[in-house]
C-alpha cells in the first residue's frame, strides 16, 4: 500500500513514526540506543546537562521518513527541533519533505494519527 504522508512524534527516548493515507496506516517505533539522556552536573561546569544526541537514532528516524512526500514532525520538547536541524545537515532530501514542526504532548498513536490526518486535510485544502 502506498503512503504519501508521515507523522513522527519524537522525544529523547523514542520516535513514533506513522505512515498513512485516508484508509490505512502503518506504525513504527524507533528507540534510541542511548540509555543516559542526562549527564551529571558538576558545580561550575558549562553545558546543558544533556548527553549528546545519538546520530544513529536520528539516522534511523530519517530512514523511516525517507519514503514520504510530506512529513509532519511533532514532540514535547527540543528533540523535534534537534531532529529537524540534523535532517537539514545530514538528510537534506528528507528535510525538504517536512511541512511543519509542531509542539505536542504525549498522544497515543491513535490520537497522533487523528491529529495528522486533520492537519494534512487542512493543508491540502489550502493548496
Amino acid at each position: 500500500m502506498s503512503f504519501n504522508h508521515v507523522v513522527a512524534w519524537i522525544d529523547h527516548v523514542q520516535a513514533h513514526v506513522i505512515h498513512f493515507n485516508a484508509e490505512a496506516a502503518d506504525h513504527e517505533v524507533i528507540k534510541t540506543v542511548s540509555t543516559h539522556p542526562h549527564l551529571h552536573n558538576k558545580s561550575g561546569a558549562v553545558g546543558s546537562g544533556r548527553a549528546a544526541e545519538s546520530k544513529a537514532y536520528f539516522d534511523d528516524v530519517a530512514r523511516a521518513l525517507s519514503t514520504a512526500t510530506e512529513v509532519l514532525i511533532v514532540g514535547p520538547a527540543q528533540e523535534k527541533l534537534e531532529l529537524m536541524k540534523y535532517l537539514i545537515t545530514h538528510h537534506p532530501a528528507v528535510a525538504k519533505c517536512v511541512v511543519a514542526v509542531e509542539s505536542s504532548d504525549h498522544p497515543s498513536d491513535g490520537q497522533l494519527l487523528k491529529y495528522a490526518r486533520k492537519y494534512f486535510l487542512k493543508a491540502d485544502m489550502l493548496r
